[in-house]
């Protein structure tokens, strides 16, 4: 039996009650019962000059909820890793990445799932890059969560001490979505932590990061056997930063889900009509001005990092 909330349900429902500013999920004022998932992968370091570990954190925690796709100065909330049939994901469903709308992502690998079936496994980075040209940047934002809200996400994060040394921080994520979307939920994991003590070049910690992602997409194999869900395919992804002996570094992987600021629809539409509508196509509605180019530390298919 399906649960009676199709897609368009859940997008017209999942608006909330301010024009610029996006809400987390479960906040009052939402037009109906839905949420929106977003995806977000980030690094910060901080130098430790002045700070005692309990700041250190604090500071480099921060600058990853700003860097990159912009949550800054919001109350994270922690919850399981789970997009229901009440929910739907931004660059995925609506507003959806040029690359995946155009078919023209490519897989990384292929996971085996039950039955001997193989399941493709492609780059996150479009999913990501997806919730930047929504909330925007620190310098650039276009519909960022409003400051102070309470913001449900699966969240999961890494932060070095000086105990580490110098060390690599980094952080993953995979999305596996669900075959029966109306009976079974889409499946986040979120994974971090730190590796090897010398800067080398981003080869070593990319092969071992390589090999994480499997780990990880093998596990939502695992998890949906357990349950009796099938996935149709997956999009995981992670990033890397080196921290210096004077430096703390945080990797933060995390999924946001969201009510839409009323402004993120176009005028004269409805929320579901961005169903299936590239992302391009969503901002030449808006007429948003560009983003600058990404400038992301390390990641899956991406350019060098940088050791800041």
């Amino acid at each position: 039996m399906g649960s009676g909330m199709s897609l368009p349900d859940v997008v017209d429902g999942a608006i909330g009650p301010s024009t610029k500013y996006c809400m987390g999920y479960l906040n009052p004022g939402a037009s109906g019962q839905g949420y929106i998932s977003t995806l977000k992968l980030s690094t910060g370091l901080v130098k430790v000059a002045g700070l005692d570990p309990g700041t250190e954190g604090i500071v480099s925690y921060d600058r990853c909820e700003k860097n990159d796709a912009y949550i800054g100065q919001i109350n994270m909330l922690t919850a399981s890793s789970f997009c229901g049939v009440n929910g739907a994901v931004w660059g995925y469903h609506l507003a959806v990445a040029d690359e995946i709308a155009n078919k023209t992502l490519k897989p990384m690998f292929y996971q085996s799932g039950a039955g001997g079936t193989q399941i493709p496994v492609y780059p996150v980075y479009p999913l990501l890059e997806c919730a930047r040209r929504l909330f925007g940047m620190e310098a650039q934002r276009r519909f960022p969560p409003m400051p102070g809200a309470h913001v449900v996400c699966a969240n999961k994060n890494y932060t070095t001490d000086l105990t580490d040394g110098p060390t690599w921080v980094w952080a993953a994520i995979a999305l596996a979505i669900a075959e029966d979307r109306e009976n079974e939920a889409n499946l986040f994991i979120e994974d971090a932590g730190n590796y090897g003590t010398i800067y080398d070049g981003p080869a070593q910690i990319k092969n071992f990061l390589d090999g994480t992602l499997h780990a990880v997409t093998k596990s939502m194999v695992l998890c949906g056997v357990d349950q009796g869900v099938r996935y149709t395919e997956i999009y995981a992804g992670y990033v890397y930063q080196f921290a210096n002996t004077n430096q703390v570094g945080c990797a933060l992987t995390c999924a946001p889900y969201v009510l839409l600021a009323k402004n993120v629809i176009p005028p004269g539409l409805q929320a579901s009509q961005l169903l299936g509508m590239p992302i391009s196509k969503w901002e030449k509605l808006l007429n948003l001005p560009p983003l600058p180019p990404q400038e992301r530390a390390g990641e899956a298919s991406s350019p060098e990092e940088k050791t800041g």
